[in-house]
């Protein structure tokens, strides 16, 4: 038994059986990319997921050849159809509309998780994802990263806090799932920093929480910034204590959709270690036992 709430836990509950996720690129961009923008310092150019569909080719195409790998390596027959890359409402309403209900109209799909940010969610987008909330599984990803201004600045995110605090409102009000996003070992960030951003999204409530630590791949600007300014990410031990703190103020009730990053390993620079993806989850599985602590066990 797992010290945390795991989504798979979630799924298997909800739905009775595995549930698989697909990877979708809609091909959308992002603000932070307008007018030549290199969006924020660790997006890399595929805009979050360098394991998604390939654009150029339909949302059917796309969802049917990620349920054919997802069904090598597990015995789901259900799917989640995940928006990933860039921001996913970062368009007109009935484009991004018919976008999800090609996705929808696939039958092996359960539900949508759409990736996108705070600062692209208008009322006429939150029209179109409460009506699409109300005939499907559907949740929000929002890419907080951390809560500290300083760092968002540093990292140009974009936005402010303000931003993400009226979208969680907003959100909360039509009754959507979300999903936030942090990233530990952020530059110029320590344990506490990290700490404080978990304790921050516990005020919002959120349905679930995705980390992952900073990570230098080779095209993204963090790759010239780590030269520049001699940035090194966390060791492994450094990484594993962080978290296991993280879950422990974690509040109770939210779903921990991811605990270390996935990138792409042909273009990765450092950290070596979260190539072994498996055994940092062993890891943090171990040494929250060794601490004997269990989610939201100090919210």
């Amino acid at each position: 038994m797992k010290r945390y709430n795991t989504l798979n836990d979630y799924f298997r509950s909800k739905f009775g059986t595995k549930i698989g996720k697909v990877s979708i690129n809609a091909g959308l961009s992002c603000p932070n990319r307008d007018n030549g923008g290199k969006g924020c310092l660790f997006c890399t150019d595929s805009g979050g997921s360098e394991f998604s569909g390939d654009c150029h080719k339909s949302i059917t195409q796309q969802t049917e050849e990620g349920k054919t790998v997802n069904e090598r390596k597990w015995s789901a027959s259900r799917h989640i159809a995940y928006f990933q890359n860039f921001s996913n409402t970062y368009a007109n309403p009935s484009v991004l509309s018919d976008l999800y209900e090609e996705a929808l109209a696939v039958p092996c799909i359960a539900g949508i998780a759409i990736a996108t940010r705070p600062d692209c969610l208008g009322d006429d987008i939150m029209g179109l994802l409460e009506e699409l909330n109300k005939r499907t599984f559907l949740w929000l990803e929002l890419g907080l990263q951390t809560s500290s201004e300083a760092t968002a600045k540093l990292i140009n995110r974009g936005y402010e806090n303000s931003v993400f605090e009226e979208a969680m409102s907003g959100v909360e009000k039509a009754g959507i799932k979300t999903v936030v996003h942090l990233i530990a070992g952020l530059p110029g960030e320590n344990k506490g920093d990290f700490i404080r951003s978990v304790k921050y999204i516990n005020g919002f409530n959120p349905w679930g929480v995705k980390i992952h630590n900073i990570y230098i791949q080779r095209n993204s600007p963090l790759y010239e910034y780590s030269i520049l300014n001699e940035f090194t990410p966390l060791e492994m031990d450094e990484y594993i204590d962080w978290v296991t703190d993280a879950i422990m103020h974690l509040g109770k009730d939210i779903i921990i959709h991811r605990l270390t990053g996935d990138p792409d390993k042909s273009m990765l620079i450092a950290p070596a270690w979260i190539r072994h993806k498996l055994r940092v989850i062993s890891e943090i599985d171990r040494v929250l036992g060794i601490k004997g602590g269990s989610q939201g066990c100090l919210a």
